[in-house]
């Protein structure tokens, strides 16, 4: 599926079963929440930290899909064509870093 028919099934969903979208703001809130979701699986589950046992039955792939679906809210509501926007930024990634991490002594082992 492309970003933009996943932006369209959201959109599609939002209307259906949402209501409306929630404003950007609160759209901005649960990103945030939703990325912490993620944090805290990768730090307990592949960091230093102790996994709880509570922590064990977690999803890192549908946590990691709530973090997208708001996401794409966020892009809905604000008319930002992530398809374009993600296309333009690898181009950009690809010509600015593609010999800066070749070069970086760090990544190589």
């Amino acid at each position: 599926m492309s970003l933009k028919e996943s932006q369209q099934q959201v959109d599609n969903w939002v209307k259906n079963h949402g209501v409306r979208y929630f404003n950007e703001l609160t759209n901005m809130a649960q990103l945030t929440e939703e990325v912490g979701e993620v944090a805290r699986i990768i730090a307990r589950r592949y960091g230093e930290q102790s996994e709880k046992e509570s922590d064990k039955d977690k999803d890192l792939g549908e946590e990691l899909a709530d973090v997208m679906f708001v996401v794409l809210c966020l892009a809905n509501q604000t008319g930002t064509d992530l398809e374009k926007a993600f296309a333009k930024k690898l181009q950009i990634k690809t010509e600015r870093d593609h010999d800066r991490h070749h070069n970086n002594e760090k990544l190589k082992s």
